[in-house]
């Protein structure tokens, strides 16, 4: 996607212009779904026309990957998070905390139904999802287990399956169960849940299993 350097005299109508075309985006895939939206009408509801659409974005999947971010902010994570240098157990339990509250947010929720529904007929669209939301995710994961004490990370054979494993862990049946309509746990129950998952993540680690 497209952006435009803060001193273009054009910036902030740019940026105020691609917030209309987002939100306007969000609520036709919400509604719509990927396959029943349309950029023109994306374009009419966002009071822009076409083109101005196409400066900003250039594909509808690079739209949707774009009302992605916005939903869980991960465009504004630019600095590491400060439970990468933390150490194995807090550090994993923050990480935790930290995923669950983006995949269980409400919109969040809302778009992972949208990506079941249609990425049988666009199969793109559910790879760029999983690459959105886990995909840095599992990279910092990995990163993390870089600073764990020398004699544990030494029993770690594959840094990126551990970081898969700890985010399955994080996710069984918690999320299931809130795409399916159930409740989301609350904050105190989704902290217990990751310490549970790091708890469980070095375990096996300790045993030499990944």
């Amino acid at each position: 996607m497209r952006t435009w350097a803060e001193n273009d005299p054009k910036a902030r109508l740019m940026a105020r212009k691609r917030e209309a075309i987002i939100n306007a985006a969000l609520a036709a895939f919400l509604d719509e779904g990927y396959g029943g939206s349309s950029v023109n009408r994306i374009a009419a509801s966002a009071g822009v026309s076409i083109t101005t659409l196409y400066r900003h974005f250039d594909s509808k999947d690079d739209l949707f990957v774009a009302v992605i971010q916005e939903a869980c902010d991960t465009s504004a994570q630019t600095a590491d998070p400060q439970w990468l240098a933390l150490p194995p157990l807090e550090g994993l339990t923050e990480a935790g905390c930290e995923l669950l509250g983006h995949i269980l947010s409400e919109q969040q929720l809302a778009l992972f139904r949208v990506v079941a529904r249609d990425a049988q007929r666009f199969p793109e669209l559910g790879r760029r999802y999983q690459q959105e939301i886990l995909g840095d995710r599992i990279a910092l994961f990995t990163r993390h287990l870089s600073h764990w004490p020398a004699e544990l990370r030494g029993k770690v054979s594959d840094p990126t399956r551990a970081a898969h494993v700890f985010s399955a862990l994080l996710q069984a049946e918690i999320v299931d169960t809130a795409l399916l309509g159930g409740p989301v746990p609350d904050p105190a129950a989704l902290r217990l849940r990751s310490q549970e998952a790091a708890n469980d993540l070095l375990a096996l680690a300790e045993t030499g299993r990944l």
